[in-house]
């Protein structure tokens, strides 16, 4: 374990978790959703690219992962915010989670199929 890795992580976290409480305290629920979506294709087009294209140093690309994004969505957020909806209206929380679910794995795909373009078309230039 090295200890710029841990740092990396860390300190990305710290602003990963400022990002999302902005976009809790602006948009409430909404704004986990987002984070999350967002989160999604970032992590995703992230992973692929920078990997791909070996644009990131090591810790880099664990920092700006596993430290700001994992920090800007969070499921223990996502799981608070349906049981705070379905307190209200079972109908939304349920849109809410599938939307969720069903939009993050759509937003991954999107991230990965487009960084997969990229670099095939930065291929062939």
């Amino acid at each position: 374990m090295k200890i710029k890795n841990l740092i990396a992580v860390a300190g990305f976290a710290f602003f990963g978790g400022i990002f999302r409480y902005l976009f809790s305290l602006s948009l409430n629920e909404w704004g986990i959703l987002i984070a999350n979506l967002l989160g999604c294709f970032l992590l995703s087009f992230l992973t692929y690219y920078a990997i791909e294209r070996d644009l990131l140093a090591g810790w880099l690309n664990l920092g700006l992962g596993t430290g700001l994004i994992g920090a800007f969505t969070t499921f223990s957020s996502f799981t608070t915010s349906v049981i705070n909806l379905a307190t209200s209206n079972f109908l939304i929380a349920s849109g809410y989670f599938l939307v969720s679910l069903l939009g993050g794995f759509l937003a991954a795909l999107i991230g990965y199929l487009l960084a997969r373009l990229l670099v095939e078309m930065e291929g062939n230039r």
